[in-house]
């Protein structure tokens, strides 16, 4: 924490500077970097040359984590994702290395924290035997809080990149009623990504804005799927994200969710966001407001999406959307055998053979495969026609 504030105070010393004017032949060059390494060429400082200056740049990573990428002023950086490098001078720049974890454990995990901003991947499976689980995420960690979400409010959002690299983290327990944001990671600001990872037979509850995988998405989530239990005190919970103000795609979830206001199987609020090619198949239970994949978008994007699972509600419920403002929603369906509801705030109403029925979803990117067990990676969908639902074509066998 302390290296990304110095790149904060940094930021915009070099900002005052680019604003005063500099000589015209030579130029600041600021250097700092994320926690877990080092520019060690040549240093982290303040740096003058001549402009034109090819200056050689190296970054060495920590024991148990890894160079990621180059940040900042990185026009003239030759290769951005090569801990060894060049820039060149034109200009006053102010760039830093960005180092993240090889996350091998639950203690692993928990240190992402100490580095919001950092590019962090993880390497294996974690599950209840993995070190750190009794410690950070079962029913006993925590005083009985279980898991702390990683990333809080915009002023601590997670803010770097985490890859799952298609593992799984298994029997992740939080249980947090009287706070929010909740999930696995809390709140993600505008340059924060996740991406590539199953959260399975989680147990997640907050107070509002709940999600198993997220509670407040500003950035990506894609490639990503949510199995468990996931429950919000008052609302604004979904399987994957509870709010989501920017990108959730490719993704699925199949938890239950349940809440009293705003409660959607794949994500709560929809707030200007985007929800594209992602379903839900789980259970939605709630006062106002339920929907089987969003169960409020405001302004928001639905596309190329469906929902599957049972809806259960008072007030404006809906098989796919329960309430729906402005915006838009395309080519997006909802089973109303299965969600046991007719009407929506969007999107087509099918029976359950519609929506096996490859037919319905020839607007889509999507491919007959012989069996469940088979993937044609070159289409975003999958179906094993009049058989199954569409899946998508990352999902293991």
């Amino acid at each position: 924490m302390a290296k990304l504030s110095i790149l904060l105070i940094v930021s915009a010393l070099i900002g005052g500077m680019l604003g005063c004017g500099s000589a015209p032949t030579r130029h600041y060059l600021m250097i700092v970097s994320t926690e877990g390494g080092q520019v060690t060429l040549p240093g982290e400082d303040v740096f003058l040359y001549h402009e034109g200056t090819v200056v050689n740049l190296v970054a060495e990573a920590n024991e148990g984590c890894h160079f990621v990428k180059w940040g900042g002023n990185i026009s003239t950086i030759a290769n951005v994702e090569a801990a060894t490098t060049t820039i060149t001078m034109n200009d006053n720049y102010f760039i830093y290395a960005i180092f993240g974890l090889n996350i091998r454990t639950w203690y692993d995990l928990d240190a992402v924290r100490n580095n919001l901003a950092g590019g962090h991947t993880l390497m294996n499976d974690l599950d209840s035997t993995t070190p750190g689980y009794e410690e950070l995420a079962s029913p006993t960690a925590n005083q009985g809080k279980g898991w702390q979400p990683i990333g809080t409010w915009s002023l601590s959002a997670f803010t770097g990149s985490f890859d799952g690299q298609e593992h799984e983290i298994r029997d992740l327990f939080v249980n947090r009623p009287n706070e929010s944001p909740v999930g696995l990671f809390g709140f993600t600001g505008e340059e924060g990504i996740i991406k590539d990872i199953g959260l399975v037979s989680a147990t997640v509850t907050g107070y509002y804005y709940v999600g198993g995988l997220l509670g407040y998405n500003n950035g990506i989530v894609t490639d990503s799927y949510t199995t468990g239990n996931v429950s919000g005190i008052v609302g604004m919970v979904g399987g994957l994200v509870g709010k989501n103000t920017a990108t959730v795609v490719s993704s699925y979830s199949s938890a239950s969710v349940s809440g009293v206001v705003n409660v959607g199987s794949l994500v709560g609020d929809n707030w200007g966001g985007t929800v594209s090619k992602s379903y839900a198949t789980g259970s939605a239970i709630g006062y106002s407001c339920v929907g089987g994949l969003v169960a409020y978008s405001n302004n928001g994007i639905i596309s190329d999406s469906y929902s599957a699972g049972s809806v259960t509600g008072n007030e404006e419920v809906g098989g796919l959307v329960g309430r729906g403002e402005e915006g838009s929603v395309s080519s997006s369906f909802w089973d109303i055998e299965t969600s046991g509801q007719s009407t929506s705030a969007g999107g087509i109403a099918k029976t359950t053979a519609e929506m096996q029925d490859i037919t319905t979803f020839s607007a889509w990117h999507i491919v007959a495969v012989a069996n469940a067990d088979t993937r044609n990676p070159s289409y975003v969908w999958n179906i094993v026609d009049d058989v199954t639902y569409p899946f998508l074509s990352w999902q293991s066998v």
